[in-house]
């Protein structure tokens, strides 16, 4: 076999052209807290090859790879403009231009782009906001690594302090080596240290204290120099305003719930709903990994045709509510092994669609089966539309909105004809259609929605969290709504 020197040319030029691009996403992310994102994936500590994979998944959705050499004009061009804090898309940037007709350099139309963002229009950097984490499981680790990854310009959000039972001898170096390692999620990217007499855990140069209690009312937070924090509960112990407002305590400003919120506490979706949330609500619920998968789609299908009922039902991966064998449960099957059954049970997820997303009034049925995998999982999404359509109108919709529209961090979108639940993991979208195996048949639609229901929905969490905090900056190029 002899090796294509002209493929393996051009590899090695898109690699220098990457390597070249990282110095510049990495200056802009730290000096001017602007995210460089390529088509809503950010590419900020990414490798190079990491780079070149991102730049060719547009060939999976457009069909021609989106090329290195097409974005790095406009980030050459972003590096010369007055920016402030914003998160800037070269993907979209680069696609804009090559529709525009009018003949704009890259420089002026990139200035014209993104003039939001500069000069006198610039947002004020924002203070970093004190973020607790209360509870220290599987969504409180990976809550924990997307903070300690966002905190790289030294503003937005700061891990501060995690709250967790009293574990016995060598807690603290316990925790550290779960946050350092994961079985689904591999190694922590960048170092992790245990000061033991301190009781901390230093993370990437984040200092994180670790509080030992066994109620909220034990913790006085301000002791520990916490101010103004925003608290997010893992435990799900507490899900009405009752139970959570515990949390307020000196130091605590807000509480965001990772799990359903009963009651009048508002179930936020991030990209679908965040925008009600009150300046004044200090507490508030992200809802669950299943209906952050299936609202934004369902969002998206009833601004297109209408959506006059529907069924969802979740294949859904193991979690730590189950027995690794048969013991006691107090719920009827969840009692029963999860590694070795596939286990059917109830889901929230259909009834939590009308909290958020209340302008859907088609109703909307649920159930679940938990599987023996122990992380991603599949919705699928059974819909009666408002009118008859096609497969391919459908497909071309849905692709358009993971690409440009709002939920374009909330919706991504796979061809691959062999994808199964394990390439998903790690994904930070809140479902990612499968178009392979999307059926339309006039009026009736089914899409199966993969989800990373452990950092999909983290990743969410943080979305919201970040919005709550004011330190969510805007997004250029803008999207229509």
């Amino acid at each position: 076999m002899t090796l294509n020197d002209d493929s393996f040319t051009h590899w090695k030029n898109r690699e220098e052209i990457a390597e070249s691009m990282i110095p510049m996403i990495g200056k802009l992310h730290r000096e001017r807290d602007v995210t460089i994102l390529l088509h809503s994936r950010s590419l900020v500590n990414k490798s190079v090859v990491s780079i070149l994979k991102t730049h060719r998944f547009a060939r999976q959705i457009a069909g021609e790879e989106l090329s290195v050499t097409e974005t790095l004009p406009f980030l050459e061009a972003l590096t010369t403009l007055d920016l402030g804090p914003s998160q800037i898309d070269i993907g979209i940037l680069a696609e804009n231009h090559r529709a525009d007709d009018r003949g704009l350099s890259v420089l002026d139309f990139t200035a014209e782009a993104v003039a939001g963002a500069t000069g006198g229009n610039k947002i004020d950097r924002r203070e970093p906001r004190d973020v607790v984490l209360y509870g220290f499981g599987r969504i409180g680790r990976l809550v924990a690594r997307l903070l300690i990854e966002k905190t790289g310009s030294g503003n937005g959000l700061r891990l501060r302090a995690i709250v967790v039972r009293g574990g016995g001898e060598q807690d603290l170096i316990k925790r550290a080596s779960l946050l350092r390692r994961d079985s689904v999620h591999g190694q922590f990217q960048g170092t992790i240290t245990v000061n033991e007499a301190n009781g901390t855990i230093v993370a990437n140069g984040n200092e994180i204290k670790v509080i030992y209690a066994d109620s909220p009312a034990e913790i006085d937070y301000t002791a520990y120099g916490v101010n103004h924090a925003i608290l997010i509960d893992n435990t799900g112990k507490w899900r009405d305003r009752e139970g959570l407002s515990q949390h307020l305590r000196p130091g605590i400003d807000k509480v965001v719930l990772t799990a359903p919120g009963k009651g009048d506490v508002p179930n936020i979706v991030h990209g679908v709903n965040h925008d009600t949330i009150k300046p004044d609500e200090q507490i508030l619920s992200c809802a669950s990994c299943t209906t952050n998968a299936i609202v934004p789609p369902l969002k998206a299908m009833n601004d297109e045709y209408g959506v006059e009922r529907g069924h969802v039902e979740t294949v859904h991966s193991f979690t730590n509510d189950q027995n690794l064998l048969d013991n006691y449960h107090k719920a009827d099957r969840r009692g029963r092994s999860a590694p070795l059954n596939m286990v059917i049970t109830e889901t929230g997820a259909a009834s939590a669609v009308a909290k958020a997303l209340p302008e859907l009034k088609a109703p909307i049925t649920g159930s679940s089966i938990r599987v023996p995998v122990p992380d991603v999982s599949i919705a699928i999404l059974s819909l009666r539309l408002g009118r008859e359509t096609t497969r391919e109108e459908v497909l071309d919709h849905l692709r358009d909105v993971s690409l440009t529209s709002p939920l374009r961090r909330q919706i991504d979108f796979t061809t691959a004809p062999d994808a199964v639940s394990m390439d998903f993991i790690g994904s930070r979208h809140a479902s990612i259609v499968d178009a392979g195996a999307t059926k339309v048949d006039g009026d009736n639609a089914i899409l199966y929605l993969w989800y990373d229901n452990e950092f999909g929905y983290s990743c969410q969490v943080v979305r919201v969290v970040q919005h709550v905090s004011g330190v969510e900056y805007p997004t250029y190029p803008a999207t229509s709504v």
